[in-house]
């Protein structure tokens, strides 16, 4: 909310220096939020709005999907009638077809997505270029998970891990599915494992990022790219408001 008011004051501002407002004023585009926190708020913001349009030009709302149900009468028969309301927002938020979009990461799990559907079209408006967006967010997101699957292949870290598996487990029965914390943290120590575990992974992450530096770069493009949108978006929604508010145009 801090941020939001923020931007507001910035738009509002530039809007009382250029004098009388019109139907074509100008959009005053606010200065981009300093912290990452903020920024990701700005383009969650952002998409949300895009969102929310979409949903609109076809007759739904986000809300739709948590109506209240009508509890003074029965269950209709036939529950697929009930449910189309909510079957046809998902469609248009997540998208009716198959996933057209997929990337394997180096730790064997895949991740799909959907080309059409309201979020794609937000994400599209923002990123520009959706598939791009999408092959290089899941990678970028991914590069601690795909620095730490290096590490469980690194000999040393898997005679550490041996040790805590052996430390872990009871005299008399099987290793639990879940150690006690207390305990497990004390085998960590003891084993070894917590200390090769902080001396690794920082040195196979940075490798990691560097090994990934050109999607990393394409990451940071494509982001500045839909903070300025974002960004841009706010100014025009701001103005708009400005407009109807205001008193009658000079």
């Amino acid at each position: 909310m801090r941020l939001l008011r923020a931007l507001a004051a910035a738009a509002l501002a530039v809007l009382a220096l250029t004098g009388c407002s019109t139907a074509t004023a100008q959009r005053a585009v606010p200065p981009l939020p300093r912290t990452e926190r903020d920024r990701d708020d700005l383009i969650d913001t952002a998409q949300q709005v895009l969102v929310d349009r979409c949903l609109a030009r076809q007759g739904l709302t986000l809300q739709n999907a948590a109506a209240p149900q009508d509890r003074s009468v029965a269950d209709p028969p036939d529950r697929s009638v009930a449910d189309q309301p909510d079957r046809r927002l998902q469609g248009a938020l997540f998208g009716r077809s198959r996933p057209e979009l997929s990337v394997t990461l180096a730790t064997g799990y895949t991740v799909t997505a959907h080309t059409d559907g309201c979020l794609a079209a937000a994400e599209r408006d923002l990123y520009g270029d959706q598939r791009l967006w999408f092959r290089t967010r899941v990678v970028v997101n991914n590069l601690r998970a795909e620095a730490q699957q290096r590490m469980k292949r690194d000999p040393d870290y898997r005679a550490a891990t041996a040790r805590w598996t052996r430390c872990v487990t009871p005299a008399h029965g099987p290793r639990p599915g879940r150690p006690d914390p207390a305990v497990s943290t004390r085998c960590a120590r003891e084993s070894g494992l917590a200390r090769l575990r902080a001396r690794l992974e920082p040195s196979l992450l940075a490798r990691v990022r560097a090994e990934r530096h050109g999607q990393l770069t394409t990451y940071r493009q494509l982001r500045t790219r839909a903070l300025r949108r974002a960004a841009d978006l706010y100014a025009e929604r701001t103005v708009q408001v400005t407009l109807k508010k205001g008193s009658d145009p000079s």
